[in-house]
């Protein structure tokens, strides 16, 4: 139990490591890293650590059509977490970023279907504190943007 507990924390070491990679704005480094650690994961991984992965891969992708496929990635490993209360919080942002994903590819429907999940999910668990307001304000400022569609 201890050294998978070991495992699963060198683990997400590893995706805190490109995510701050992605952060300091080498993208091609952090997909490059993201994807070896998808590959080592595999479809049985932890939820968890899928559903961030996957979530932060979607933003160095160039495509959009590559940035859905891994935000419905990280959706589709949140959801097979429930009704686990480590991916609860990711919710409104996995929503979110799939109704920014379906304004890039011209979909306004389907971006406005997320957009409601992302608010009613921001409802649920979002706190009010820096987080919680961001990610209501970047609902809100997408709700904008699809009015403007």
């Amino acid at each position: 139990m201890e050294q998978q507990q070991a495992s699963e924390d060198a683990l997400m070491t590893r995706i805190g490591q490109a995510i701050m990679l992605l952060h300091g704005g080498d993208r091609e480094e952090a997909r490059n890293r993201f994807g070896e650690i998808w590959t080592e994961l595999g479809e049985a991984g932890n939820a968890f650590q899928r559903c961030t992965l996957a979530h932060y891969m979607a933003d160095t992708q160039d495509d959009p059509g590559d940035e859905l496929a891994w935000d419905l990635r990280a959706l589709t490993a949140a959801d097979t977490d429930r009704p686990g209360a480590a991916v609860r919080g990711f919710y409104p942002s996995l929503h979110l970023n799939l109704a920014a994903d379906y304004v890039k590819l011209r979909r306004p429907e389907a971006a406005r279907l997320h957009l409601d999940e992302a608010r009613a999910a921001a409802a649920d668990v979002l706190g009010d504190d820096g987080y919680g307001n961001g990610v209501r304000a970047a609902i809100d400022r997408l709700e904008l943007r699809l009015r403007e569609v």
